[in-house]
């Protein structure tokens, strides 16, 4: 079999897109050139791969089994140019990295500290849940992640390094924000906005409240913190999120962190990357810097902070 890296670059292309159009804007070449590409690869394979179904593009059998084998081989080559650079001295790269989308909050601020440092480097930031988040370290798809709850897997490498405190959220003048410690069975009560099932958040809401015996009631279920803070804000119930996302709401008075017995809920952030990944010379700084300075890089919201403290 006589293939091109070029047409497996091409190939890989078309294959993650299932368009050729969106394939050829990301390789800046016109879609007959791809078009005559994948049709030299098919030729030299000797089957087809993809099949045009009406308006829209699908791998063959055969074509999912050479997008797999593409992506081993691009990621070989991507490894291949890094060990090369760090051989070279040079200080360019890149760095492909996903977020939980709570983390996204104070993600963008370590970044822009690190790409000051690292004027050379090429960064990728995708926002996802939990869910998007395993699936990307299982295909291998991903440097490092960085979320709140630590996977499970074996084949996963998971580092704290800086605690994820979850904190209950009201509207000010709702009734529980009367002076004194809240009795955490008055939450029993309450109506809260909660997030989507697989989130890490609501993961960790859920197997609390059960811990304490506790029976929330919940009204709308949300896909993203500032949908939860809006509602609460707005007056539709109570809220659990991470301390860190409420730096602008605490500041302007928006929101009010509650004083509830026995919480906030203690987690921390991790830094993970799949066990055995040779990291590229950028992504092994990157993960030093947050290990090493995350911490004292990002304190928690003034209001956060005082409901937090150990008792």
């Amino acid at each position: 079999m006589h293939l091109t890296l070029r047409q497996l670059s091409i190939f890989d292309a078309v294959a993650r897109h299932l368009s050729y159009t969106r394939a050829a804007e990301e390789l800046h070449l016109s879609q007959p050139a791809v078009s005559m590409q994948l049709k030299q690869l098919e030729h030299n394979v000797g089957l087809p791969l993809l099949e045009q179904i009406g308006k829209r593009t699908y791998l063959t059998e055969a074509g999912r089994e050479m997008y797999h084998y593409s992506r081993v081989i691009s990621q070989q080559l991507a490894e291949a140019e890094a060990v090369l650079a760090e051989l070279k001295g040079m200080s360019r790269g890149r760095l492909e990295i996903a977020v939980a989308s709570t983390a996204n909050y104070f993600a963008t601020r370590l970044l822009a500290t690190f790409s000051r440092e690292h004027s050379g480097a090429q960064i990728s930031l995708d926002v996802t849940n939990r869910e998007g988040l395993l699936a990307r370290l299982d295909a291998n798809e991903i440097d490092l992640v960085i979320m709140g709850r630590p996977p499970t897997q074996p084949d996963l490498v998971a580092e704290a390094f800086m605690d994820n405190p979850l904190v209950v959220i009201a509207a000010p003048g709702h009734p529980l924000t009367r002076p004194g410690p809240v009795p955490i069975q008055d939450l029993q009560h309450e109506t809260f906005m909660v997030r989507e099932r697989g989130s890490g958040t609501r993961t960790a809401m859920e197997r609390f409240f059960d811990e304490q015996g506790i029976r929330l009631t919940t009204g709308m279920e949300m896909s993203s913190n500032e949908a939860i803070k809006q509602a609460v804000q707005a007056g539709l119930g109570l809220g659990l999120v991470s301390a860190h996302t409420l730096e602008l709401e605490l500041a302007s008075a928006r929101l009010v962190v509650l004083d509830v017995d026995g919480l906030p809920i203690r987690r921390h952030w991790y830094i993970v990357h799949r066990r055995g990944k040779r990291l590229s010379p950028m992504a092994t700084s990157f993960r030093a810097f947050v290990l090493q300075d995350a911490r004292a890089m990002l304190e928690l919201p003034s209001g956060a902070a005082r409901s937090t403290m150990l008792r």
